[in-house]
């Protein structure tokens, strides 16, 4: 099985703080498959670190006010690309991200607060039928 992983998650310090959500779980999960890590957000150009970014109204917004959807959108265009090419069986994205976020995303106030709702990368792979799940999806499995 190949999978595609959210790099952040497998250790890589590519998250806007510049630090990562290493795993454990999921490095025990893909243990045996074939790995392709991806940063979104990094492919799209941002920097590490950068400042934190939500959808606001559809348009992915740093905590400045500036859009970064343009960035946002070509990053997980080019990783949907790399994902069709390898035809990969699953994808592993990091909660709530307003890239990977599957189930969840921040509301777009920068107070915390969660709504329903897809990063653009997640919802690119809904609408071209790969499987992708939530991190918190596989922690709950225990």
């Amino acid at each position: 099985m190949k999978i595609m992983v959210s790099a952040c998650l497998l250790g890589q310090n590519c998250k806007y703080n510049g630090g990562n959500n290493y795993s454990e779980k999921v490095a025990e999960y893909i243990k045996g498959h074939e790995v392709i890590p991806v940063c979104p957000e990094v492919e799209g150009g941002l920097p590490v670190p950068r400042i934190p970014c939500e959808i606001v109204n559809g348009i992915v917004t740093n905590k400045q006010g500036e859009s970064k959807d343009k960035e946002f959108r070509s990053g997980a265009e080019k990783c949907l690309q790399k994902a069709i090419t390898e035809k990969v069986d699953l994808v592993i994205l990091q909660s709530r991200s307003p890239s990977c976020g599957v189930k969840q995303i921040y509301d777009g106030s920068f107070s915390g607060k969660l709504i329903e709702g897809k990063g653009v990368f997640a919802e690119l792979l809904a609408e071209n039928g790969i499987k992708a799940m939530d991190l918190s999806e596989l922690v709950e499995d225990e």
